[in-house]
C-alpha cells in the first residue's frame, strides 16, 4: 500500500511521465488490481478455498514488490533523471516500461488473491447462527477498515517519506522486507483458523439459471389457471442455512430456470435430480443469480463515491509537487503524505461512531440507534460532491498565485490541500464501510467472496470510469497544438478546476440516482434453521411490505 499511495510520485520523478499518460497508468493498474478479485473469488470458491488463495496473492506480491525494489535499485531499468521538471524529459525505451510493468502485473496478480479473500476469510471466523457471532460480525467490518487504516498511517509516514527524501531503494525493500513477515505470522496462526472448503464458484451457476430461463423463455406463467411446480429440493435447506433464501418477487423470468415442464421425468432423472444443469435449475440458484442483479442499483450508486475519491490519488497529488511543501528551512513534505489525512479522518470517524455515538446513543434513546446503510451512502455522496467542490476552488487558488509568480511551483502551502483530502476519507468512511457491509451481508454466505470481489470490483470499474471521463473531457477541450484542460506536464498550464467542478455535478446526479432509486432497493432476506425444529423459520422474512421498505430500513435479525 506503500507504493499504491506514492505510485505516482515514483513514476513522475523517476520514469519522467507527465500528464494523461500518467495518469491513464495509475488508474488503469489501480483498476486492474482490483478487478483481478473477480479471478481470485473464482480460483478460492473452485480451486484452492480462502486460505490457500491468500497465501499465493502474498507470494505474488511479494515478487511483484521485490521486481519494483530492482528498478529503484537498478539505473538500467530507469530513463536518466530529470532536473528540470518544466522541460520535456527523456521517456522510458527499450525495457525499461515492460519491466516496470511486469512488477506491477505481478502486484495487481497478488492483489486479485487477496482483496476477495481478506474479508471473507475473516468473516469465516465467526459463528452468525448465534446473537453474539453476528453482533460481532457487523463490528468486525467497522474494527477492519479502523485497524487497517491505523496500520496504514503508521507505515505511510514512515516509509513514504524515506522513499521520497532519503532512498527509492530503501523505501521500497522495506515493504518487500514487510511482506516476507507478513507471510510468515500468516503461517504461524494456520492452525487456528476456522476453514470452509471450496464449494464451486457461483458464477457457473449464474450461468446455468441465464441459459436455462433463456431456453424456457416462451413459457408464459401467467396463462390460466395452470399452477407450475419448481425445483427445489429439500436437501439444499437442510445442510447449507443460506442457500434457502426469501423468494424476491422481482426478476420473475428468471422463475422460468426452475420451471419443471409437463413430464418431470424430461428433467429429473430417478433420483429426482436434474438431467441437464443448464435447462433445469434449482430454486436457489435463481435466488442467487437475483440477490446479485439486485444489488447493481446500488453498486452503480457506489461508483460516483469512488471516482471522487479516486482523484486524490493523481490529481490531488499532481497538485502537492506543484505547491509549497517546506516547513521551516529543511524539512519538505512527501506529497503523499497528504493520503494520510484522509486515512485519520476516516479513523477518527469510525472511532467516533463505534466508541461514541453507538453506546451513548444506545444509553439515552434505550435502543439501537445506528445509521442506515441509506444514511451513510447518501452522506458519503455529499461529502463527495463537497470534496470536489473544495479541490475546485483550492486548484484556482494555486495556479492563480503560481501564474502571478511566474513559477512551477504555486507559494500557496500544501496544506490547502487537506480539506480536499479529509472530505475524501470521509467519503470512504460513510459510502465505502456501508457498501462493504452491504455487499457482504446481503449475498448468501457461501457466496462471501463474490461479495469481497464485488466491492473492490466496484474500485476498479470507479478508476476505469474515472480514466475514461479524463481522457473524453482531454479530447474535447484539446485544440490544435494544445493541451487542452489535463494532458499538460504543467498544472499551470491546464484547467484542472473545471473537472473537478464536472466530477462534482456528476456527484449530484449520482445523488438524485440514489435518493430516487437505488435507494428503494429490496434486501435479499436469509433463512435461519432453528435447532430443534424439522421445518426452517424466516426470521428475516420481509415479504412484499419489506419489499416497499427498501434499503432505508434495517432488517431484524434474532
Amino acid at each position: 500500500m506503500s507504493l499504491v499511495a506514492n505510485l505516482t510520485m515514483y513514476l513522475r520523478t523517476k520514469y519522467n511521465l507527465s500528464g494523461i499518460f500518467l495518469v491513464n497508468v495509475v488508474q488503469i493498474w489501480a483498476g486492474s488490481t482490483n478487478i483481478l478479485s473477480i479471478v481470485g473469488a473464482i480460483v478460492s470458491d473452485v480451486y484452492l478455498g480462502r486460505f490457500r488463495t491468500l497465501l499465493f496473492g502474498t507470494i505474488l506480491s511479494l515478487l511483484g514488490m521485490v521486481c519494483m525494489t530492482l528498478t529503484a535499485g537498478i539505473n538500467k531499468l530507469r530513463p536518466p533523471p530529470c532536473h528540470d521538471q518544466q522541460s520535456q524529459c527523456i521517456q522510458p525505451h527499450n525495457m525499461q516500461l515492460p519491466f516496470l510493468f511486469t512488477a506491477l502485473g505481478l502486484i495487481a496478480l497478488g492483489a486479485g488473491g487477496i482483496r476477495p479473500c481478506n474479508i471473507a476469510f475473516g468473516a469465516d471466523q465467526f459463528d452468525t447462527r448465534t446473537k453474539n457471532g453476528r453482533a460481532q460480525l457487523e463490528s468486525f467490518f467497522n474494527w477492519w477498515y479502523f485497524s487497517f487504516t491505523i496500520a496504514l498511517v503508521i507505515s505511510l509516514s514512515g516509509v513514504v517519506y524515506v522513499q521520497t527524501n532519503i532512498s527509492w531503494l530503501i523505501g521500497l525493500a522495506i515493504p518487500t522486507a514487510c511482506f516476507v513477515v507478513s507471510i510468515t505470522i500468516f503461517l504461524i496462526g494456520r492452525h487456528s483458523y476456522i476453514y470452509k472448503r471450496p464449494e464451486g464458484t457461483v458464477f457457473v451457476d449464474i450461468a446455468k439459471v441465464v441459459v436455462a430461463a433463456f431456453k424456457k423463455r416462451k413459457i408464459d406463467l401467467k396463462s390460466g389457471n395452470r399452477e407450475y411446480s419448481f425445483y427445489d429440493p429439500i436437501e439444499e435447506v437442510e445442510f447449507d442455512i443460506d442457500k434457502s433464501l426469501n423468494k424476491v418477487k422481482r426478476f420473475k423470468c428468471l422463475d422460468k430456470a426452475a420451471l419443471i415442464t409437463d413430464d418431470p421425468s424430461d428433467e429429473l432423472d430417478s433420483r429426482g435430480k436434474p438431467k441437464n444443469g443448464w435447462r433445469l435449475c434449482s430454486v436457489n440458484q435463481v435466488e442467487n443469480l437475483k440477490c446479485l442483479i439486485g444489488i447493481l442499483p446500488v453498486w452503480i450508486s457506489g461508483l460516483g463515491c469512488f471516482v471522487a475519491m479516486d482523484q486524490q490519488s493523481t490529481f490531488g497529488v499532481l497538485q502537492a509537487i506543484q505547491m509549497n511543501r517546506t516547513i521551516g528551512k529543511n524539512f519538505v513534505i512527501p506529497p503523499a503524505w497528504l493520503g494520510i489525512t484522509s486515512m485519520i479522518s476516516l479513523s477518527i470517524w469510525i472511532f467516533i461512531y463505534e466508541q461514541i455515538y453507538i453506546p451513548n446513543a444506545k444509553r439515552i434513546l434505550k435502543r439501537e440507534s445506528k445509521l442506515t446503510m441509506q444514511q451513510r451512502i447518501t452522506v458519503g455522496i455529499i461529502t463527495s460532491i463537497l470534496c470536489m467542490v473544495v479541490a475546485g476552488i483550492v486548484e484556482e487558488k494555486r495556479q492563480e498565485s503560481a501564474l502571478k509568480r511566474g513559477t512551477f511551483v504555486s507559494p500557496l502551502h500544501v496544506v490547502a490541500l487537506i480539506p480536499q483530502f479529509m472530505l475524501s476519507g470521509l467519503t470512504e468512511a460513510f459510502a465505502a464501510v456501508a457498501l462493504m457491509e452491504f455487499f457482504t451481508l446481503q449475498i448468501p454466505e457461501k457466496m462471501r467472496s463474490v461479495a469481497g470481489a464485488i466491492f473492490f470490483l466496484t474500485l476498479s470499474f470507479g478508476s476505469y470510469l474515472s480514466s475514461l471521463i479524463v481522457n473524453v473531457i482531454h479530447c474535447v477541450t484539446k485544440g490544435k497544438g494544445e493541451n487542452g484542460w489535463l494532458g499538460g506536464h504543467d498544472l499551470n498550464s491546464n484547467r484542472l478546476s473545471n473537472y473537478y467542478y464536472i466530477i462534482a455535478g456528476l456527484e449530484a446526479v449520482n445523488l438524485i440516482y440514489f435518493t430516487f432509486f437505488a435507494s428503494n432497493f429490496v434486501h435479499c432476506g436469509k433463512a435461519i434453521k432453528v435447532v430443534g425444529e424439522e421445518e426452517l423459520e424466516l426470521e428475516n422474512n420481509m415479504g412484499i411490505k419489506d419489499e416497499e421498505q427498501g434499503l432505508g430500513q434495517e432488517n431484524n435479525r434474532s
